[in-house]
């Protein structure tokens, strides 16, 4: 449920979902559908359908007219609709009299939150959309196959802001972060890292927002398992986009609320050690592994770490005997190990030199000043 599990994360695959981005989910594009009215209705022409997004993946047609553009949703409003959705077969697969989220927050199918704000008060309208823009390639099971394009019929009933964030009680703001988060977590789940940060963010500063009302310190316990949560996550979603910095940034900041967060531990140890980091990443996972020994994740990590490490200081090692010019040294084992003959003379070399050049330089200041 939150998502952050560190099981999934084996050597020979990715640490959560195998799934690609919806956007490149490398299905060849649907034909263009003649017969996409709801069952039982006569064909409308196509005149009528506003093509949203310009792609003829997101329609909208108006069945019954509103009260005026003056009258549409704004982006951060809480709207409510009443909404029936359809497969292209006309069956009905979702119906809600009074459906309400936040506009823009993504905490609906997408094609619903790109629509809705087109809407004037009390219109009801049909949108067509691909399964891009709903269920995509998972769909939901068991009513809603993959790749299912959705009809969804909908009528506008009220639009109000949405509430002052500094005069919610400490068990609203954990309500509204929490659903904030596992919308999140439905995103990452989806494989739309993007909009799993987006929803996260939207969490922690729902989080972080200041306050007029005085918290219990249970309720300031809840918001901070809440923000270190979503913070673990969005590491989560960060590194799937190799996003090295941020992901960073997100860890270090449950580490400076929990610095034994085994989880936040193993994900900086990953960002570290995707950056080429082994010095740094190493210590940090042996950390990890010291709060929880048995786990398997966290000891195949960290042994694969310690044998790029070694290599990496075996190739360091040789790149420096050649610029020493001494290349064949490890092929003389019988030599004497406290014999240099190159390696020191070089050194007293290159000291003499620079001596050399810096008087010639500090020469060439004073005759210019005089």
């Amino acid at each position: 449920e939150d998502f952050e599990v560190l099981e999934e994360e084996e050597e020979e695959e990715e640490d959560l979902s195998e799934l690609p981005p919806l956007e490149d989910v490398g299905r060849p594009p649907a034909p263009p559908r003649e017969d996409t009215q709801p069952a039982g209705e006569a064909a409308e022409d196509p005149q009528e359908w506003v093509d949203v997004l310009g792609s003829g993946l997101l329609k909208k047609k108006t069945l019954v007219p509103g009260q005026g553009v003056d009258t549409r949703p704004r982006k951060g409003q809480d709207v409510t609709i009443r909404l029936e959705a359809r497969l292209e077969d006309g069956s009905v697969v979702e119906e809600d009299p009074a459906l309400t989220f936040t506009l823009g927050d993504c905490d609906v199918l997408q094609a619903l939150d790109l629509c809705v704000q087109l809407l004037e008060m009390g219109e009801t309208a049909l949108i067509q959309s691909d399964a891009k823009y709903c269920y995509g390639l998972q769909g939901r099971s068991p009513d809603i196959p993959p790749n299912a394009a959705l009809t969804l019929e909908v009528e506008l009933l009220a639009a109000r802001d949405g509430p002052d964030l500094e005069l919610l009680s400490g068990k609203e703001k954990v309500e509204l972060a929490n659903r904030k988060r596992e919308r999140g977590n439905f995103f990452y789940q989806q494989a739309d890292y993007v909009l799993a940060i987006n929803s996260y963010d939207i969490a922690l500063k729902v989080i972080s927002s200041s306050s007029k009302v005085d918290f219990s310190p249970e309720e300031e316990a809840e918001l901070l398992d809440v923000k270190v949560k979503c913070l673990n996550n969005l590491a989560a979603s960060q590194l799937k986009l190799d996003h090295y910095e941020a992901a960073l940034k997100s860890c270090n900041l449950v580490l400076e609320h929990q610095p034994g967060n085994i989880k936040a531990l193993f994900r900086k140890g990953k960002v570290l050690a995707q950056q080429g980091e082994y010095r740094e990443a190493i210590p940090i996972l042996k950390a990890a592994l010291k709060l929880e020994p048995s786990n398997k994740t966290i000891h195949a990590e960290l042994s694969k770490l310690v044998k790029k490490h070694a290599d990496q200081r075996s190739l360091e090692t040789e790149m420096y005997r050649k610029m020493l010019g001494n290349p064949s040294a490890a092929s003389t084992p019988g030599k004497c190990k406290d014999k240099l003959p190159w390696s020191i003379p070089w050194k007293w070399l290159f000291g003499a030199t620079a001596i050399a050049l810096g008087g010639v330089a500090l020469s060439v200041v004073i005759a210019a000043r005089n």
